[in-house]
């Protein structure tokens, strides 16, 4: 357990020091500042906790090599990519500013920069919404997958799953439908993120079919070409996932830095869990954990679409996560008796 979890322990430790550094030179408080990393930190947990699920359905497919990669390179990506360099960006972009202006008014005008990047919101959340709702579509409508949780849903969703590019389809409806709700000025820009978000699932999905077993012989680089395009799509997954965490994480503190180190340590955390449920064989004892989880996702998905028009609280979407993942874990131990 020490040797999963002692890193992010480690981690957090040294977060929680300069949380406190910050808190005191900034003049919140040392109490404050360290409250406030415990809860942002818990608030990314809980939202990605099935993100943790699914991704440990991936990585105890990929190569050792890959695996390592994913919790090496992945870490640095989630941690300061997503979490801090990202949202920068996306300021940068609808700003026009440079992106040290950016920085500056991340540190100085917390609020205005916080505010900014609400108005992004609706293409945030339409690009990850797009993105997820690929994922529970594609583990749905799978026509061979012979384990289902709810069974009578899900043999209606595999026979739906036979119609070639059912997914897509509706997952464009989706989109349309959601640019077609928001205001005037943002709907070509809704419409597009969620189109971007549709066309990088099917183009990683298209790498991946290119080099899985059967058109190719599994020679060395093929794996690895398969383990790239496993950890390409992981890393989108991450940042689907975080999109939530980033904005939703300003309605519990304006300041850019316990932010970015909270969701830093909640970001840890949850690659732990996914090392420990690979290494445990957690998916292979609990045969529902991965139903549960992607349930979860297609859940969260239609959450960031009406997050266009209405905030839903993160508590909310966190909890209701976390509760399809439990539901699944007490079917997984039911079943388990039973056979």
């Amino acid at each position: 357990m020490l040797k999963t979890y002692g890193f992010s322990i480690a981690f957090s430790v040294i977060c929680a020091v300069l949380g406190v550094l910050w808190g005191h030179h900034s003049g919140m408080g040392v109490l404050t500042a360290l409250w406030l990393l415990l809860v942002l930190s818990i608030l990314e947990i809980s939202l990605s906790f099935d993100n943790a699920v699914v991704n440990a359905a991936v990585l105890r497919t990929m190569t050792p090599f890959w695996q390592r990669m994913f919790l090496t390179v992945g870490i640095l990506i989630a941690v300061f990519g997503m979490r801090l360099v990202f949202p920068i960006v996306i300021v940068a972009v609808i700003t026009g500013m440079g992106s040290l202006d950016v920085v500056k008014l991340a540190l100085d005008e917390p609020a205005a920069y916080g505010k900014v990047l609400n108005d992004a919101y609706p293409m945030i959340a339409t690009f990850g919404g797009a993105f997820l709702f690929m994922v529970f579509l594609k583990f749905m409508l799978n026509p061979v997958r012979n384990i289902h949780w709810l069974k009578p849903l899900e043999v209606r969703f595999a026979k739906l799953g036979r119609l070639h590019g059912f997914a897509i389809f509706v997952a464009l409806l989706v989109v349309t439908v959601t640019a077609m709700a928001v205001d005037k000025d943002l709907k070509y820009k809704v419409l597009l993120s969620g189109v971007v978000g549709i066309v990088l699932f099917v183009a990683i999905d298209l790498v991946d079919q290119l080099f899985a077993p059967g058109l190719k012989s599994r020679t060395v680089e093929t794996a690895g070409k398969m383990g790239f395009s496993a950890f390409l799509y992981l890393e989108v997954l991450d940042a689907s996932f975080s999109f939530d965490g980033v904005v939703g994480a300003f309605a519990v503190s304006r300041d850019v830095v316990i932010i970015m180190l909270g969701l830093a340590i909640g970001a840890m955390f949850v690659r732990s869990i996914t090392i420990d449920l690979v290494k445990r064989g957690v998916l292979q004892q609990y045969v529902y954990l991965e139903h549960g989880a992607h349930y979860a996702v297609g859940v969260l998905a239609c959450i960031m679409f009406i997050g266009t028009q209405v905030h839903v609280p993160e508590v909310f979407t966190g909890l209701l996560g976390v509760a399809f993942v439990v539901a699944a874990y007490g079917s997984s131990i039911r079943h388990r008796k039973a056979g």
